[in-house]
């Protein structure tokens, strides 16, 4: 936990690194997984400059190119993964990412990449089936910049990101050319003003009468990132086109889970295509899964206890193959449910139940773990640590069971048997 905690010293460019260089691998996902026209239409309907496109799927429908005329034009595969234009298909076509011309190549170049699998330095190695292709005009730029807004603790709110140094990794400008990186903090209550708009779009390099064209593009970035409830807007990059243009060529957007309720209509969007299924299954049980690298299967309650859980795996020479959040309020089909979640996992060889119960009753987990293994015989070892709320009826429940369990209630000795039992 020592090292967890040296992230209160680190700068928002930095999170990253640090993460890969202390903590056990995590498929880290976005809660919600927009493709990048979904982004894109996000930012044309609120008045943001974007290349006007198309959307081919699997019909290759001509007609949709009908009205669509450019001097050149960019094919480019939907996936959630980068590095697409240097991927190749698991048919043998080279590249997600295709320029032309003629318009009579657009349809043959999208039929080699619907229905096959591109496969790119950020997709799993089967790679991930692509079911849609992007028709992007095709602009001339002459410079690219970065632009991001997002929520930081730092500033108790909203910060805005600028490098003229765009369309290339921000954390290596960061880095290697930290002048090159300007972070303003934004009043939330006040928002983008003209001053703060023109500032940044000097900072960026504009000249002349383009300075208050990236201002009032960066103005209508902003008003987006508030009606869309986002926590991060990235534009890489936001370029000078040379038919003195303000265009953002590409985006990435998060949003505030708990806004839900209030933006329906993105959330339905999610592409969960991408998601682990026992990550899907877990959501909709109000659950959350992540999975790791390692062979101990972890069924907690709590982030905290979740991080706490990994470090004493770690500290005891094993490693996490995956961590499930029981949360508050959980139920006994959930535990249930939680357990078989856990036990799908192939890399599992044997599972660590670590619950301090206060909204979470540690009956309800007991009987929950119970019914499971009734059901199903129990694949792996379990070992079963519970305290708190009715923990002394929870063991009574485990031990009168009859189950192959091992309930232990130390949690450095629970962690070290169930080390020794994933080995």
């Amino acid at each position: 936990m020592a090292a967890l905690n040296k992230t209160r010293n680190l700068s928002i460019l930095n999170v990253l690194s640090y993460k890969i260089k202390y903590c056990p691998r995590v498929n880290v996902k976005r809660n919600l997984n927009l493709q990048e026209y979904h982004s894109k239409d996000l930012l044309r309907k609120h008045q943001v400059s974007i290349q006007n496109f198309r959307l081919l799927d699997s019909k290759l429908d001509s007609k949709i190119l009908s009205d669509f005329n450019a001097k050149e034009y960019v094919v480019k595969a939907q996936i959630l993964a980068g590095g697409r234009g240097k991927g190749h298909f698991d048919n043998g076509f080279k590249g997600g990412v295709h320029l032309t011309k003629n318009p009579s190549e657009i349809l043959p170049l999208a039929k080699n990449m619907i229905g096959h699998k591109l496969i790119t330095k950020q997709t799993p190695k089967e790679g991930i089936l692509v079911d849609k292709v992007m028709v992007a005009e095709s602009v001339n730029i002459i410079r690219e910049t970065y632009l991001s807004i997002i929520m930081e603790r730092t500033y108790n709110g909203a910060a805005l990101v600028a490098s003229p140094a765009g369309g290339m990794d921000i954390e290596a400008v960061a880095e290697k050319t930290p002048h090159l990186l300007k972070t303003v903090p934004i009043d939330i209550y006040e928002g983008v003003t003209d001053r703060v708009a023109i500032e940044i779009a000097e900072f960026l390099e504009f000249k002349g009468g383009m300075v208050q064209k990236c201002a009032e593009e960066i103005k209508k970035l902003w008003n987006l990132f508030i009606k869309v409830d986002a926590t991060q807007l990235e534009i890489n990059p936001l370029v000078e086109t040379d038919d003195g243009r303000v265009v953002a060529v590409d985006a990435k957007i998060n949003f505030d889970d708990n806004a839900e309720f209030r933006q329906k209509e993105i959330f339905a969007l999610d592409d969960v295509t991408g998601v682990d299924p026992r990550e899907r299954e877990a959501a909709s049980l109000n659950l959350t899964y992540i999975d790791m690298d390692g062979s101990i299967g972890c069924m907690v309650n709590g982030a905290g206890l979740a991080m706490a859980t990994m470090d004493l795996i770690m500290l005891s020479g094993g490693r996490p193959a995956n961590f499930l959040d029981l949360g508050g309020g959980v139920g006994q089909a959930q535990v249930s449910a939680a357990l078989r979640i856990l036990e799908s996992d192939p890399k599992v060889k044997a599972i660590f139940v670590n619950v301090f119960a206060g909204i979470v009753n540690c009956a309800t987990v007991a009987n929950g773990i119970v019914a499971a293994c009734k059901e199903s015989p129990p694949k792996y070892p379990l070992v079963i640590r519970l305290e708190g709320t009715n923990a002394t009826a929870a063991k009574t429940i485990l031990e009168e069971s009859g189950l192959p369990l091992k309930i232990i209630n130390d949690a450095d000795e629970a962690d070290k048997a169930v080390v020794k039992l994933a080995k």
